[in-house]
Order: structure tokens, then sequence, then C-alpha cells
């Protein structure tokens, strides 16, 4: 069977983050148009960019509901930004559910701009919304039902996952970011790369000042470059590069022989590149 590869279209390369609501419909053309012209077993995922992480960071949706669960310690209560104090009770709870339904309609809204470039292109996709099939616990999934994935892609077609609200059972909801959900995703379907197409050309070692470029990161080099690798531009309420490499070093680690790449998904042709097997941007592996 062909290698499976997961694909994710970073939020700040598909929208202006720094920019409510706003995507970037040329570069989506683009790059789907490189998806359409591969022949690559694949997953996409995307991110929410400006659009759910703006309406996650100013409802605090990643951290749960105002008012702790038995289950949980009881501690700070999230603040609702649209008021200048905490609100509790009844109140806190409307509120933060008000913004949870925010937050979906706002991914799901992207999400709705990458399958129409995607549709235009001639890609045959199915989206699978996590908000509808997956559980947390405390931030972790604990349950995705894969059969429908499974079947999409050995009907041949495209599997579209994103960042997403999901239910959890500690923190009454949460957002899961495309990287959880490729981690979950991987131990189930073992793909053999992960692929990161973001705005950067690489990891960079001294961000912003991006002199120090980074070719190659181990477990092993992590430490000497974690503290300038940076944190993300524009609203991102699950976590910015150092996140990201964490999480694909965790990965790979797991998964031997999996490797990823983080590289830039807005030169013209890279897409196409690195889904055709050639190294750009920075190599993370075990």
């Amino acid at each position: 069977m062909p290698e499976l590869v997961f694909l994710k279209l970073g939020g700040s390369l598909i929208t202006d983050k720094t920019r409510p609501y706003t995507p970037r419909l040329d570069v989506l053309a683009h790059l789907a148009a490189q998806i359409a012209a591969s022949n690559v077993r694949m997953v996409l995922g995307h991110g929410s960019g400006s659009f759910g992480h703006t309406a996650a960071k100013a409802y605090r949706t990643r951290e749960g509901t105002p008012t702790p669960d038995p289950h949980r310690p009881i501690g700070h209560l999230p603040q609702i930004r649209t008021n200048p104090g905490p609100i509790f009770g009844e109140a806190g709870r409307r509120s933060y559910w008000h913004g949870f339904g925010e937050v979906w309609f706002q991914a799901s809204a992207l999400n709705r701009h990458v399958i129409e470039a995607l549709h235009a292109a001639g890609v045959s996709t199915m989206t699978f919304p996590p908000s509808a099939g997956v559980t947390a616990r405390d931030g972790r999934i604990t349950a995705w039902e894969l059969t429908p994935l499974r079947r999409a892609l050995e009907a041949g077609l495209l599997p579209v996952i994103y960042g997403d609200v999901a239910f959890d059972e500690v923190r009454g909801g949460t957002i899961l970011s495309t990287e959880e959900l490729f981690l979950h995703l991987a131990r189930e379907l073992r793909p053999g790369r992960v692929l990161l197409a973001g705005l950067e050309e690489a990891v960079w070692a001294d961000f912003p000042a991006r002199r120090l470029r980074v070719r190659h990161v181990t477990p092993g080099s992590f430490d000497e470059i974690r503290r300038g690798v940076g944190q993300a531009a524009g609203a991102d309420v699950t976590g910015g590069m150092e996140s990201k490499v964490k999480e694909m070093l965790a990965l790979a680690q797991e998964i031997p022989g999996l490797t990823a790449q983080i590289f830039s998904g807005e030169i013209p042709g890279n897409l196409a590149k690195v889904l055709q097997g050639e190294v750009l941007g920075t190599l993370i592996s075990a």
C-alpha cells in the first residue's frame, strides 16, 4: 500500500492571523492546485488561524468551563474576556458555552473555504469535524470513531480534519489543535511522514531574527535550540512553534521511521516538492 502522509496547512498560512476572520483565498487556491496535482495518499488537516483562535482567545474556550466540575481541582476560574471580571455560576456557564459554539462556527467557516478551494481544484474530499466525533479528558483525546475516515481513505477520497472544539469529561469543553489530532490519528493509521506547511521557511534557533536556520531537529538537539524557537504571531491558543516541534518529536520517537517536516507553504511550488519527497525547511526525526 502506498505511504500515508499527514499534511497540515497552518492557520498562519491560510488566514491572516493579525486580522480576525480573514482567509487568504489566493494562497488556498495555489495549495489546492498542488494537492490536486500530487498522487499522494494523505489525510489533510488545517489550523483555525484568525477564525477559531480569535473567538477561542476571547472566551478562553481551551481552558474549560468557568465553574469547575467535581473532578477538577478548584482554582482560578477562567475570566471571560468580554467582561471586566470573572463570571461565576450559571451566567458564566452560559457565556462559556456561547463562546464554545462561536469557536465551532468560526472553525467550520474556515473549513468551508478550504473545502471549496479543494473542490474547485478537482479534489474529492470529505470533512470529519472533530467536534462531531472526538471526546477528551482534560485536554487529551480519549475516543474517536475512525471507521468512516478509514473508509474515505480506502475509497480514494481526501479526509480533512481541523483544529476544533471538543467536549471534555473534566473541562466541560476544550479545543484540540490539528497537531494533537494528528498525534492520535498517527497511532491508529501509522503515516510515514507528517508535513507542516506554514509561513516560516523552517524552524529558527533565533526567532524572530531568523538568522539561524535549523536544518534537523532530534530529541538530543532540541534542548539546545528551544529557547530561541519562539511562539506564534497573532492569535493562537494552542501554542506556537515550540509546541509543534515538541509534539512532532514525541511522535517520531513513538512511531519507528516516522519523520516530520516544517516548511513554508507560501513559497510557490514548495508543497508540491515536499509531497514528492524533497526535504525542505526543517526535518524532525528520532
